[in-house]
């Protein structure tokens, strides 16, 4: 039910779902398209991940690379994807929170 007694547009729900859903279809194809960086060790290691969380890219630069302490290296580049990916997931919530967000305006649907 709606306020004031009335019943909800059955339609109008219908068509305000189809565009949160071409709107939710088109921010995910942003964000499988948009880049974001991480680094660590002081950017002696980067990653680069999409939006949606795919790994494109790692950067080591040569003075990161000791071949007696190969554990500091994974630690760097771990730390590094990690930092990418937290990007990655603010990128999403900057994109997508807002859309979720719709989905409680929605009169007639009990949100």
């Amino acid at each position: 039910m709606i306020p004031g007694g009335g019943q909800p547009n059955m339609q109008q729900i219908l068509q305000q779902a189809q565009k949160m859903q071409q709107d939710l279809a088109r921010a995910q194809q942003e964000l499988a398209a948009t880049e974001v960086d991480g680094q660590a060790g002081g950017g002696l290691v980067k990653a680069t991940v999409t939006g949606s969380g795919e790994l494109r890219g790692l950067v080591i630069d040569p003075k990161a690379v000791d071949p007696e302490d190969t554990e500091t290296l994974a630690d760097l580049i771990v730390a590094a994807v990690q930092a990418a990916n937290d990007n990655a997931q603010q990128l999403q919530q900057a994109k997508l929170g807002p859309l979720a967000q719709g989905l409680g305006g929605m009169p007639g649907l009990g949100f």
